[in-house]
């Protein structure tokens, strides 16, 4: 690769990752590519990138988007997104899918670094479309309710 090459890799991932939510770092190692490509489909579905990276041009990106720096060593595998629950999530499905090969290692969450537990924990929050309708819910609650009653009192009076 030359240095022009490794230059818009750099650029171009600056740009990503500072107007990310989460960066998450994978260890892949000993993967099949059709458990990548697993991955890679869970990614797309909820709009998050996933993209295997030399360590040295992420943590050069890293650097100039902002971030906290992190030790990047071995293997990784990065997946980022501007929703950071979505984000937690796919990383933690797929080290679920494929306990033997792929582990999370540790993250950056705006633009700090987080540990395991930290994207473990956001992970099992309700994502953006389960909030929402826990709102609608809770909204159509006192309409429910309402309906209800005056059904109750309408078949009451029929048989009055």
């Amino acid at each position: 690769m030359t240095r022009i090459e490794k230059e818009a890799i750099v650029n171009e991932l600056t740009t990503a990752f500072a107007d990310q939510g989460a960066v998450i770092v994978c260890d892949y190692k000993g993967m099949t590519v059709e458990a990548l490509e697993g991955v890679r489909k869970l990614a797309k579905e909820n709009d998050v990138q996933v993209r295997v990276i030399k360590n040295t041009l992420a943590g050069i990106a890293l650097k100039n988007a902002n971030c906290e720096e992190m030790e990047l060593v071995s293997t990784n595998v990065f997946i980022w997104g501007e929703d950071q629950i979505a984000t937690c999530k796919v990383a933690d499905n797929s080290a679920t899918a494929n306990k033997e090969n792929f582990v999370i290692k540790s993250g950056v969450i705006e633009s700090k670094v987080a540990d395991i537990a930290t994207i473990n924990a956001m992970a099992k929050l309700p994502g953006r479309d389960e909030l929402l309708g826990m709102l609608l819910n809770t909204w159509n609650a006192p309409v429910r309710n309402f309906t209800i009653g005056l059904q109750a009192l309408a078949s009451k009076l029929e048989e009055a």
